[in-house]
């Protein structure tokens, strides 16, 4: 016999079980603070499985993942699917209207440095509380889909997150594998309060979810062939959970980096680069210069480890404590 799912519920939305529907959460506004819309499709398969939540334009110039997820949104069908996918193709609505890097114009906040978020906080801290409570809380697994921002410049790789529940990390581990991104940073160092757990991924993984962040594309552009990784790579998670027949075999022989350094600027002003992402370099190789508006070199910026570079910014304007590159490396004795 036939036994189809339940409608999925979300937002203001009951989902028939083989259906598509779109629509958005209304983050409210308030006295002299505007409110912002959360624009999502949800997938309600044909059988019951997993709830899988992909996450794209937390930062609004990492146009990879956003144009990506405009592309599953028709090309995931209901039909045959096992479970729901829960897509948010824009998470910071201000940012990507504004086109701004790393922050929200409206109140200068990091989306992905607040979560889990607060109803009556700022903007961004309500734009996550809302994220939390509708999106992840009702997800299986979680991918935060980024890329480099506005000004980075980046060769796509994954998180994978090791604190916390080990249930959780393992399971994390085959998310990234499925993923397919040959690079994955292993990160040790994430928060494990899920009262003040930061970042989206790891929100997640605080309330028993696994999840990654992958990071592809970059320079506000809109590469094809990073969007089509982007494409791949949720192909083979859906494979890997058993929501669709068909995708990728998982990764078999990844570069796991194991010691990453993520290099800031030390002064305000311009940042001249002198490598390229993608680019292996030796500990203490020149990766640029910081100089004031005068021309005068105020800061070198030197590789602390051997290893590659995944990302580096390659465009003048940095103000102080934003990031110039990160290097990583296979080897943590490197």
């Amino acid at each position: 016999m036939d036994v189809r799912p339940s409608p999925f519920s979300i937002g203001a939305l009951a989902v028939a079980s083989g259906s598509t529907a779109s629509g958005a959460f209304e983050v409210p506004a308030r006295p002299g603070d505007p409110g912002a819309p959360i624009p999502f499709t949800v997938v309600h398969g044909t059988s019951a499985g997993p709830v899988l939540a992909l996450i794209a334009g937390v930062h609004g110039m990492e146009y990879v993942p956003i144009l990506a997820l405009q592309r599953l949104r028709t090309a995931i069908s209901p039909a045959g699917l096992r479970g729901t996918v829960v897509m948010v193709h824009t998470a910071n609505v201000p940012s990507f209207l504004g086109r701004t890097i790393y922050y929200s114009p409206v109140d200068h906040q990091n989306l992905n440095r607040v979560f889990p978020g607060a109803p009556d906080g700022t903007l961004s801290e309500r734009i996550a509380h809302t994220i939390t409570r509708e999106v992840i809380d009702r997800a299986t697994h979680v991918i935060d889909l980024h890329g480099g921002d506005g000004n980075e410049s980046l060769r796509p790789y994954a998180y994978w997150i090791t604190t916390g529940d080990p249930g959780v990390a393992a399971a994390s581990r085959a998310l990234a594998l499925a993923f397919g991104l040959d690079r994955i940073v292993v990160d040790t160092e994430r928060p494990t309060d899920p009262a003040a757990s930061m970042y989206l991924s790891n929100t997640a993984i605080t309330r028993g979810k696994p999840a990654i962040t992958t990071e592809t594309g970059g320079l506000g552009g809109t590469d094809p062939e990073a969007i089509a990784l982007v494409e791949r790579g949720v192909a083979g998670v859906l494979r890997h959970l058993g929501m669709h027949d068909e995708g990728p075999a998982p990764l078999e022989r990844p570069i796991w980096l194991t010691r990453h350094v993520v290099l800031r600027a030390g002064a305000t002003g311009l940042f001249y680069a002198a490598v390229e992402c993608g680019q292996r370099v030796q500990a203490g190789a020149r990766l640029g210069q910081v100089t004031d508006f005068h021309g005068q070199t105020i800061e070198e910026v030197r590789a602390p480890i051997a290893g590659e570079v995944l990302y580096v910014v390659r465009t003048p304007p940095v103000t102080r404590a934003e990031p110039l590159a990160m290097v990583a490396s296979a080897d943590a004795s490197a």
